[in-house]
This record gives structure tokens, C-alpha cells and sequence, in this order.
């Protein structure tokens, strides 16, 4: 059984799509084996998004990011990172299919509603990041 770390962003959690994302995750079968609410900040976001951290618009991520809480959770099952980047759908919201998290509630490419760990390994990192 794998285990991947999803984390609801600040817009996600504004507009009140919480229970809606938890709903469909659940519904695949997936398990939450751990969540919390938490507030960012630059220091946790510039090792998050450290790859990103040279583009010109990091900072817009930053302040995208602590503009209010997020929900991190430990989602467990089989396949569970394919089967959560499949749920969630592109990162281009346009690009999302109906059905999935991105293609019923996001709008916009900087505000994408949701994050999830792109690989086992990183999934244990982000995991390791946010629950300590």
C-alpha cells in the first residue's frame, strides 16, 4: 500500500470545497489516514517549491499560498499517487477533465485548487514536510 501526501490550497479551502475534494477522494476508495489544517509560510513554501524558486513569479505563489489555511492530508492505497494525479487532473485547469478535481472546480492556473505529490519518493518528503 502506498502513501501520498495531498495538500488543498488557500483557494480551495475559501471557497469551501473541502468536503467536496474529501468526498471524491474518499469515493475512489482512497484512504485519509492523516489531516490538518495549517498555515504557510515563505520559509516551508520556498523548500516546497524549490524548484520554482528562480521563476518570476515564485512570489506570486508565496502570496497565493499564505493568503489563508490549507489542508494537508496522508491519503493511502493502491497505486495511490497515479490514482491521486489522475483525480486531480493538469495542472492547466483548461486541460482537466470533468471529473476530476481541477476540471469540476478550478478556474484559474495559479490558483488550482489542490497540490499532490508527483512520486512515491516525494510523496514520503512532503509527507516527512508537513506531519514532521
Amino acid at each position: 500500500m502506498e502513501r501520498t501526501y495531498i495538500m488543498i490550497k488557500p483557494d480551495g479551502y475559501k471557497r469551501k470545497l473541502v468536503g467536496k475534494i474529501i468526498s471524491k477522494i474518499e469515493e475512489k476508495g482512497l484512504i485519509i489516514t492523516n489531516i490538518k489544517m495549517m498555515m504557510l509560510n515563505e520559509e516551508i513554501l520556498k523548500v516546497h517549491y524549490s524548484h520554482l524558486i528562480d521563476k518570476p513569479f515564485f512570489m506570486n505563489i508565496v502570496s497565493s499560498m499564505t493568503a489563508g489555511p490549507v489542508v494537508g492530508m496522508v491519503v493511502e492505497g493502491d497505486d495511490v499517487v497515479a490514482a491521486m494525479r489522475r483525480l486531480i487532473g493538469p495542472t492547466k485547469w483548461f486541460e482537466a477533465l470533468p471529473g476530476t478535481i481541477r476540471g469540476d472546480y478550478a478556474f484559474s492556473t495559479s490558483e488550482n485548487i489542490i497540490h499532490g505529490s508527483d512520486s512515491i519518493e516525494n510523496a514520503e518528503i512532503e509527507i516527512s514536510r508537513f506531519f514532521g
